[in-house]
């Protein structure tokens, strides 16, 4: 279960942004569907959604990439060369000081009964620091810190307590300038650190322009009875004359082109293999008919694309991630997306939504969100994005947010002059 996360100096996200799922301990509405109990007291419930609103290029879709970039470098970090730098990487460029500043990440987490906060700093070229608190009880075990000594050149590590086991003196030799100590360890077997680890790799779900699903997990989902049921009833949410989905298995011709990386010498030809098609079984009062997914509504292919994943995630209580999950799809499906997130009866896992999105009708939904689960995202006139909730403002209960929303009382909109729509024609 997801804490919070925080970022720094990441593209326009220039100063220190928290979004944060702690459910509010002065708000009880709807605690019993819109969040879950952790038995912390530091965090008693955490919220199952989130979402976050912002006009275009106000930087919503970098707190995802903030996150996704963190991920990758748990993940990817100690498989890079010696040397090898963080091209990818983007610190703030529009003051020369946040330019040449680190980026920050930490997040924090829920993993059997433990919280677990964990970040680093990073330039374009290393490592500059990196820490793990352990919440095991109350009090915090801090099981190790590096930080990067300029005078000295090299890192300092501190390993604090009995908490971290292993050869920590191995892992911190092993460990390079441009790798994590977390994942070095982790290579080398450390089971106390693979948790951690694992959270990235197994539990943390992000789609977005740059990892978009494909439907081959939900083709296969498909294939056995009981899911092709749950998937079913998942798309009769979009289009309610769909009956059954299957999917038949049939040998087909395909164009292969294969390269010889000994040799160079290319082949290609036709080849025979295995290709997967997808039917829909739709019921009328006026007839049957069956449809292949090219015609299928956009909205509909997206949906299945989705469902696959998207039970996965509520089964296995894991936390899913969406760039502008309201992209062809109908704002009544992107509720019923939520809702599940929300119905303890679906959502066995104790899973987490955080989505960005443009739908206001969201926000006038009735009993779709709490207040503490709306958070806004405005670009500042430096450039600089600053991330803030709702809660700020302390709506009314019965306050109508969606209209709030589009009056500006939280900012966070598009604010179009005039004088910029002089060229247009009348």
């Amino acid at each position: 279960m997801l804490v919070e996360f925080m970022v720094k100096n990441f593209r326009s996200l220039r100063d220190e942004q928290v979004l944060s799922l702690v459910a509010s301990s002065k708000d009880k509405t709807l605690l019993d569907t819109h969040a879950m109990a952790t038995s912390l007291d530091a965090a008693p419930h955490l919220l199952n959604s989130a979402v976050v609103y912002g006009a275009n290029a106000s930087g919503k879709s970098n707190l995802i990439k903030a996150l996704q970039y963190m991920q990758g470098v748990v993940l990817q970090s100690v498989s890079l060369q010696p040397g090898q730098t963080f091209d990818r990487l983007q610190p703030f460029k529009l003051d020369a000081v946040n330019a040449s500043q680190p980026t920050e990440f930490e997040i924090t987490f829920i993993l059997g009964g433990v919280r677990y906060q964990y970040g680093f700093a990073m330039t374009t070229k290393r490592i500059v620091s990196e820490h793990l608190l352990v919440y095991k009880a109350f009090k915090p075990q801090r099981w190790f810190e590096r930080h990067f000594d300029e005078a000295s050149g090299v890192d300092v590590y501190e390993f604090v307590g009995t908490g971290l086991k292993g050869a920590k003196t191995t892992w911190e030799k092993a460990t390079r300038s441009n790798a994590l100590f977390l994942s070095t360890a982790v290579q080398l077997n450390s089971e106390s650190l693979r948790p951690v680890f694992d959270w990235f790799a197994s539990q943390l779900v992000i789609f977005n322009e740059q990892s978009q699903p494909t439907p081959e997990f939900s083709v296969q989902m498909l294939k056995k009875a009981e899911q092709r049921k749950a998937i079913s009833d998942f798309l009769r949410a979009a289009d309610i004359s769909i009956t059954d989905i299957e999917v038949q298995t049939k040998q087909a011709m395909v164009h292969r082109i294969s390269f010889d990386l000994t040799t160079g010498k290319r082949e290609e030809g036709p080849t025979e293999q295995e290709v997967d098609e997808i039917k829909f079984h739709h019921a009328t009062e006026n007839g049957d008919a069956v449809f292949d997914l090219a015609d299928e509504s956009a909205g509909t292919r997206n949906l299945l694309i989705l469902a696959g994943p998207v039970l996965d995630i509520l089964n296995k209580g894991r936390v899913l991630v969406v760039d502008e999950l309201d992209t062809s799809l109908h704002t009544l499906l992107v509720q019923e997306l939520v809702h599940m997130f929300h119905r303890p009866e679906v959502n066995t896992g104790g899973a987490q939504l955080i989505f960005t999105t443009h739908d206001t009708t969201l926000l006038g939904a009735y009993g779709l969100f709490r207040r503490d689960q709306v958070w806004f995202v405005e670009k500042k006139r430096d450039q600089s994005s600053q991330l803030f909730s709702l809660l700020e403002f302390s709506p009314r209960k019965n306050e109508a947010i969606e209209r709030g929303y589009l009056h500006g009382r939280y900012g966070a909109i598009p604010l179009l002059r005039m004088d910029d729509l002089s060229g247009l024609p009348h």
